[in-house]
This record gives structure tokens, C-alpha cells and sequence, in this order.
């Protein structure tokens, strides 16, 4: 069988799928390669990739707080700013794969560089204590916190460059062509957000009573295991994966740019020019095209003829496209921040209550984030068998609802989250001052931790819906090149708002603080007043999701079938 060419309908069913060859650059037979068959090794690599990652994050406050020897500030700023490289070296992953190495070359690397990293993380926590009979009455010594601090950041960097690629190369198994594939990709992303909770939520439940009861070197050990035998998961895959074929010889980086560059240039072009080029040309094939309209002035050369080096309309269409994200992209930062929140302020609650089962068993305070991935295991099989459906029958869209509006579905969700810890939290120094505890830090307040419960569940319910909806909105609406940044794109909002947030922290430490006072956020909780920090992050998100609803209802999507 000859293989398409690009002008020709790829081939269904059996056929070659067109624009994906092999690991060894042949054409690729639909039956034989890619959709969930290769899905499922790439699934399953990243349920491993996030067990080892939550396995180190999600106790991260009590290993800073208590080996350590940090401050719950100080502790809760060095997370945010570490989470924050966490989320914004994807950027820089993304480029490398997209621009050099490839998305499975680089899956492999950075796979290979987080393994590392866990190792040495691991042997930092084993590392003496100097002229200090016990770890609680002194201070670590300081190359024990460099390592520490080195094998932390040397793991942001390989998920930089892991996390955007391993979705983008899981994605790219289904082929947009094929309706049935198109269809099944739309459902890829609702299980892969479910894959990626299996991990934390495996995580939470078995590496932080480890850490908690029997040792942090074994705590982090683990994950490293787990990394290893992931990366060799990947590589069984390789021969069912599909490669996507480079069929532009100009970089999407460099066409993009040098639509901007070419823009400026002629930026003292009349708009008579540029009318006058759009007639000549015919009209533009997008319907957004009227957007940013600056941006057509690089279709003429700067002396206002076509001679010299000018754009293609369809090259401008590609930089507009990437400009419309940045409108949703800023709006949803105060989403992020809240965000940030669960794995840090919500875990110190949680150490201060009754975490008690029966009389021999104490609950991890840090265990009770596995309700949020426990949420979004039970509610997305839910979302795609039951509400999709019924969704893509009253709507005909093949996603059932647009993707802006699953996106601020979930960040209404994330307010009444806010509230709801706010009320809980009054709660909690309502009782510590009714049982005299407001002065003893070290204090268990009678009152149970499953209070905590309904804003764990209620972030696991904004996840289902604007945490999915990101992904599948950064990845449709960027030229096909370029999917590993814009998965990156969606990850840097959480990267921006976990330094937004350490920021926030530090200014309302030194606002509501200071002279020997207690401030919001306190190393005594029961003096400090949290339920305030909530409701200032509650009334930002309110704001944040009105400028949300404006900037979604006037963007124009960058694919007809996705409107």
C-alpha cells in the first residue's frame, strides 16, 4: 500500500495514518500503532511519575517544618518558590523538545535526570547529624540542606521537561483526522487527569505514613524505585508509539517570531496597505482574523510592496492563535493560587486537629490531600460516561461543552472552596479558645480532621473540571508543532501562582505581623487568623472569575470544532 501524501484524506481504519511515522521513520498502519494501545504505556508512566512527585511534595511542609528545622512560613514560601520552578521549567522543556530534541527524546532524558535526582535526595536525608545526639535538638548541618535543597531543584528541573512532553506524546496517538480517534482524544484527556491523580493518591496513602512513622530516606527511596522501573515501561512502548512527522522545514518558533518581528517593522504601515494586501491576498481563512489585526501588517515588506521576505496569512494565523491564549492564561492565575494552598496551609490545619482512628492509628495530616485525587478518580469516570454523553447530545460538540466553559465551571468551584475553609477554620479557633488552647502551639484541638474534608473534595472538583480543561485548551489551541509548550503554557499558570502566592504570603506575614504579634499566618496557628488569608483569596477569585467570563466570551477559537 503506497503511504498518503499531504494533499490526499488520510486513510481510515487500516490505513497509514497521515503526517506519523514509526521509531524508525516508516509509515504507520492505524490498526498497529498509537491510539490506546500506546495510550496505556504512557498512562501508566505518568501514574508513576506522580506517585514519585507527590511522594516528595505532598509532606514537604512537615520534612521542612520538622528535620529542618523551618518556620511554617518560611517553610510554606520555599514550597510556593519551589513549586513555582516546578511549574515554569516546563517552558524551557518544552522548547528543547520542540525545537530540537523531540518529545520522546527528551521524556527519556529527563526521565533519566528525576532519577537522579530522587537518589540524591534520598542519601541527603541520610546524611549525620554533627555534634548533635538527636535531629530535633539542633540544627542540620549545611551541607546536608545544600544537597537537600540541590536534589530539589535538580527534580523541578526534570519534570520541566518531562511533565509537558509525556501528555503532548500521548495526545499526539490519536489522530485528529479519524472521527472515531478525534472522539477518543477528547476522552484521553478526562483519563489521563484520572491516571494522574491514581499516583498522589497512592502516594498519600502509603509514602506519607512512611515518612511520618518509619523514615524519610525510605519515604523518598521509593519514588526513586518507581521512576526507574517507569522509564523502562516508556521505552517497551517505543514500538507502538507514533512519531509525529516534521513536514514544515521552517520552525514554528521562528515563524512565529518573525511574524512579530515583521509586524513591528511595518508598524508605521497604514491600515489602507494592509486592506489593500487582505483584498489581494482574499480573505483571510479564519474567522478570528479580524483580531489583532496589527499583526497582519507582516504580510508586506516594510517598503509596502510583497517583494522581500513577508509572511504567509496562514504563519500569522498561527502567531494570533498563540496571542489569544494569554487573556485566559492571566485570568486564571488567582486559580492557581488558590491552588497552592492545599498542600501547604491546608496540611498545617490538619496537623493541629484530632487526627485520630480508634486509639492506636493517627491519620498523616498530609494524607488528606489523597481526597482530592480520590475525588476526581470517582468523579471523572462519571464526567465522561454519564454527563459527556448527555452533554455532546444537546450541544453536538464532540467535548459536550466548550473547554472555557469546563474551565470556569471549575474555578466557581474553587471560590465556594475558599469560603467553605474559611467557615472551617473559624471553627478550629473557635474551639481552641473555648479549651484554652490558643497558646500551646503544640496542642491537639479536639476537633476531628475530617472537617476538613468538604474543601478538599471541593478542590477535587474544580481539578475535574478547569484542571482537564486547561490541559485539552493549551494543547487544541496552539499549532500542532508547538503542543508541548502550549501544555507548558497551562503548567507555568500554576508555576506563576505558587510565586504569586509565597508572594502574597510574605506581604500579609509583614502586614498583619510584626511588634511581637501574631500575624494571619502564624507559626501558632491558633493565634494566627487563616479564615482571614481564605476570604482575601476567596474575594480575589471572585474578582478573577468575572474578568474570566469576559475575556472567554469574546475569544474566538483557533478550530471550528471546537466552538
Amino acid at each position: 500500500m503506497e503511504p498518503t501524501t499531504a494533499t490526499e484524506t488520510p486513510l481510515l481504519n487500516d490505513g497509514l495514518v497521515d503526517g506519523f511515522v514509526d521509531y524508525k521513520n516508516r509509515p504507520v498502519l492505524r490498526s498497529r500503532s498509537g491510539c490506546w494501545r500506546s495510550a496505556y504505556f504512557i498512562i501508566g508512566v505518568e501514574v508513576a511519575e506522580r506517585f514519585a512527585y507527590y511522594g516528595v511534595s505532598s509532606n514537604l511542609i512537615t520534612y521542612l517544618t520538622g528535620p529542618l528545622g523551618q518556620s511554617t512560613a518560611t517553610a510554606a514560601e520555599n514550597i510556593n518558590a519551589w513549586a513555582g520552578a516546578v511549574s515554569l521549567l516546563p517552558l524551557f522543556g518544552a522548547f528543547v523538545a520542540d525545537a530540537f530534541l523531540g518529545r520522546y527524546r527528551t521524556i527519556v532524558i529527563a526521565s533519566s535526570v528525576y532519577i537522579l535526582a530522587l537518589g540524591l535526595l534520598t542519601v541527603s536525608t541520610l546524611l549525620p547529624y554533627s555534634n548533635c545526639e538527636t535531629t530535633t535538638s539542633c540544627s542540620p548541618p549545611q551541607y546536608q540542606i545544600i544537597l537537600f535543597f540541590t536534589s530539589l531543584y535538580l527534580l523541578a528541573f526534570a519534570q520541566g521537561g518531562h511533565k509537558p512532553c509525556v501528555q503532548a506524546f500521548g495526545a499526539d496517538q490519536f489522530d485528529s483526522g479519524d472521527p472515531k480517534e478525534c472522539k477518543a482524544k477528547s476522552s484521553f484527556f478526562n483519563w489521563w487527569y484520572l491516571g494522574l491523580c491514581g499516583g498522589p493518591l497512592m502516594a498519600l496513602g502509603v509514602l506519607n505514613y512512611i515518612q511520618d512513622n518509619y523514615s524519610w530516606s525510605l519515604g523518598f527511596g521509593i519514588p526513586c524505585i518507581v521512576m526507574g522501573l517507569a522509564l523502562l515501561v516508556f521505552l517497551a512502548g517505543t514500538v507502538t508509539y507514533r512519531f509525529e512527522e516534521k513536514l514544515n522545514e521552517k520552525n514554528a518558533f521562528i515563524r512565529i517570531g518573525q511574524v512579530f518581528v515583521r509586524a513591528f517593522q511595518n508598524r508605521k504601515t497604514t491600515s489602507s496597505s494592509i486592506s489593500m494586501e487582505e483584498e489581494a491576498s482574499g480573505t483571510l481563512p479564519h474567522q478570528g482574523s479580524q483580531q489583532f489585526r496589527f499583526l497582519n501588517k507582516a504580510l508586506i515588506s516594510p517598503d509596502g510592496s510583497k517583494e522581500g521576505k513577508v509572511c504567509s496569512i496562514n504563519e500569522v494565523e498561527e502567531a494570533k492563535a498563540v496571542l489569544r491564549l494569554f487573556p485566559i492564561w492571566v485570568s486564571c492565575l488567582p486559580f492557581a493560587i488558590v491552588f497552592a494552598q492545599y498542600s501547604t496551609l491546608f496540611t498545617k490545619q490538619g496537623v493541629t486537629m484530632d487526627r485520630s482512628i480508634g486509639s492506636n492509628f493517627e491519620v498523616p495530616a498530609a494524607t488528606l490531600q489523597s481526597f482530592i485525587s480520590l475525588t476526581v478518580v470517582i468523579l471523572i469516570p462519571i464526567y465522561d460516561q454519564m454527563m459527556l454523553p448527555i452533554a455532546r447530545s444537546v450541544t453536538g460538540k464532540p467535548s459536550g461543552i466548550t473547554m472555557l466553559q469546563r474551565i470556569g465551571t471549575g474555578i466557581f468551584i474553587s471560590i465556594i472552596s475558599m469560603v467553605v475553609a474559611a467557615l472551617v477554620e473559624i471553627k478550629r479557633l473557635q474551639t481552641a479558645s473555648k479549651y484554652g488552647l490558643v497558646d500551646d502551639p503544640t496542642a491537639i484541638i479536639p476537633m476531628k480532621v475530617w472537617w476538613l474534608l468538604p474543601q478538599y473534595l471541593l478542590t477535587g472538583a474544580a481539578d475535574v473540571f478547569t484542571m482537564v480543561g486547561l490541559q485539552e485548551f493549551f494543547y487544541d489551541q496552539v499549532p500542532s508543532e508547538l503542543r508541548s509548550i502550549g501544555l507548558a503554557l497551562y503548567l507555568s499558570i500554576f508555576g506563576v501562582g505558587s510565586f504569586l502566592s509565597s508572594f502574597l504570603i510574605s506581604v500579609v506575614e509583614k502586614t498583619t505581623g510584626g511588634d511581637g504579634e501574631d500575624g494571619w499566618i502564624s507559626d501558632n496557628l491558633n493565634r494566627g487568623h487563616l479564615d482571614y488569608f481564605y476570604w482575601l483569596l476567596a474575594g480575589m477569585s471572585a474578582v478573577a472569575f468575572l474578568v474570566y467570563l469576559y475575556v472567554a466570551k469574546s475569544y474566538i477559537y483557533n478550530r471550528a470544532s471546537t466552538i
